[in-house]
């Protein structure tokens, strides 16, 4: 008995080793068992590809890059693959040649209402295009280095301008990697569902992380480093030649910066040189398609612009709600709501809405002097039902007496910028075309004298105040009300409580 019980013992154990063997040998594939050299001299695309076709074919398994340089041009994933880059390993974008050359632009499926990098794919260094079940792991990185940081409409010049793009692909995961100069997009998302984005860092010199009409997804603990665009992104655009909101989505515990690209990885932060980098946080722009229930919490934004929402192509932006974000060294407005009509869509496509937006707990220093927080609506279109609370800015200051008297223009058919407005009138909020606004224990201070008031509203129709500080220069007022409705002003001494119905213009010291 006390044999045969070894014997037992025995056989299970060698089924289970030769079980483990056969699961190691069909579910990892190493790219040096395919030719690929990692050299960083010899390209090895082929390679590459027939790793992944391969894991692939055995139903799925990981393509495993061991340390070393692998250029490349287009790899092309496959379903229930995951790449895996290990310490050491670098995928490197090749640089274009006669006879170097990345995949050719594919006929998009709409190419009329966004950019061209927008509705194209692959052109790509790794693409992805209805696929399921993939992912790209591991602490390896992503070298941009061949990439151009430009969108060419019409050049099938074999030209290559995204690190990652994925197409209608679902259960994605993106985790642990680098990705150095990513080119006009690091990631083109567009079409996905479910998918995780984690631990991911960039220094780039265009966007970061574009997710585009997408759902389900999570992005958490990134940082991304994009002096030259936005360093995360949601957009909603016609690129699939359909509406698909993006929705679903949580931002969480990531930092985002506009210093000089690559002194983000190398630790050593410099900001000389750019004067106006990107590097923010946005939704919009690209806006035909809709953006609902989205969270972003936890954020750190270092010398770039602030957070930015934008609805501007008849898209409707709802449900979002905003907390724990702290700012430092902001070159433009720290919060920027925009809601416009470029209307870059169909004719028939309704007019953009902008409604049941929540944002908390917000601390932001050495802020521009030259630009306030914007919050601007559209005549017979307002932003509605906004509520803003537990906000502390503070601004450089040096507004002078001639910027409180300027006119601000509606750019109602302009691209949304911040910049685009100029230095504004305020120093502290803009807020214009509004419906039902609340904000609470907001204060908002200057480092210089400041001759511009605080608040400067609109055309607003409800307004509850409470709890406001505000800095202010002698003789200069914290609120300037031009055509506002149903205004309420409460325990934000030294300021007197005040309750207006209605006013033309009045000023409040």
């Amino acid at each position: 008995m006390k044999i045969y019980r070894i014997y037992h013992f025995l056989l299970v154990i060698g089924l289970l080793f030769a079980t483990s063997c056969l699961y190691a040998q069909t579910t990892v594939f190493n790219v040096r068992d395919y030719g690929a050299k990692g050299d960083g001299k010899s390209l090895d695309t082929k390679a590459i590809d027939k790793a992944i076709i391969a894991a692939n074919a055995a139903g799925g398994g990981t393509v495993y890059f061991p340390a070393g340089d692998y250029l490349s041009v287009t790899i092309h994933l496959m379903s229930n693959v995951g790449l895996y880059l290990e310490h050491g390993c670098t995928i490197l974008a090749a640089t274009t040649s006669n006879t170097v050359q990345y995949d050719l632009p594919e006929k998009g499926d709409n190419e009329e209402y966004q950019d061209f990098g927008h509705s194209h794919f692959n052109n790509s260094l790794i693409v992805g295009v209805n696929l399921h079940d993939i992912s790209i792991t591991g602490p390896g990185r992503i070298w941009g280095k061949g990439l151009i940081r430009d969108d060419h409409p019409g050049k099938n010049n074999g030209y290559a301008n995204k690190a990652l793009s994925l197409k209608l692909c679902r259960n994605v995961i993106l985790r642990d990697f680098t990705v150095y100069y990513g080119g006009w997009f690091c990631f083109l998302l567009t079409g996905l569902d479910v998918a995780t984005i984690d631990n991911i860092k960039m220094d780039t010199n265009r966007d970061g992380i574009d997710l585009i009409s997408s759902k389900n997804v999570r992005i958490s603990n990134c940082s991304i480093n994009a002096p030259g665009d936005d360093a995360i992104v949601l957009k909603s655009d016609y690129a699939l030649n359909y509406l698909r909101a993006t929705e679903n989505i949580t931002i969480t515990n990531c930092e985002v910066s506009g210093y000089n690209e690559g002194t983000f990885l190398d630790g050593t932060y410099k900001t000389n040189g750019r004067k106006d980098p990107s590097g923010r946080i946005k939704i919009g722009t690209e806006s035909n398609g809709g953006f609902k229930n989205i969270t972003i919490s936890n954020c750190i934004f270092n010398h770039c612009r602030g957070l930015a929402l934008e609805t501007v192509d008849g898209a409707v932006l709802e449900n979002i709600a905003i907390t724990n974000l702290t700012m430092h060294d902001m070159v433009s407005a720290p919060i920027y709501i925009r809601l416009g009509a470029r209307m870059r869509g169909p004719d028939n496509l309704p007019f953009s809405q902008l409604r049941r937006v929540i944002i908390s707990n917000i601390t932001a220093d050495d802020v521009t002097g030259e630009q306030s927080a914007i919050i601007d609506g559209l005549p017979g279109h307002e932003i509605e039902d906004l509520t803003l609370s537990h906000i502390r800015i503070y601004f450089k200051g040096g507004g002078t007496k001639d910027q409180a008297t300027r006119e601000v223009p509606a750019l109602v058919k302009s691209y949304p910028d911040p910049n685009r407005y100029g230095v504004l009138p305020a120093y502290g909020f803009f807020i214009r075309n509004v419906k039902d606004l609340k904000m609470y224990d907001v204060q908002v201070a200057f480092e210089r004298p400041d001759f511009r008031p605080a608040f400067i509203l609109e055309n607003v129709n409800g307004a509850d105040f409470q709890q406001i500080h505000a800095d202010k220069s002698n003789g200069v007022p914290v609120f300037k009300l031009n055509k506002v409705k149903n205004f309420n002003l409460f325990n934000s001494a030294p300021i007197l409580d005040t309750k207006l119905t209605e006013v033309e213009n009045k000023q409040i010291f």
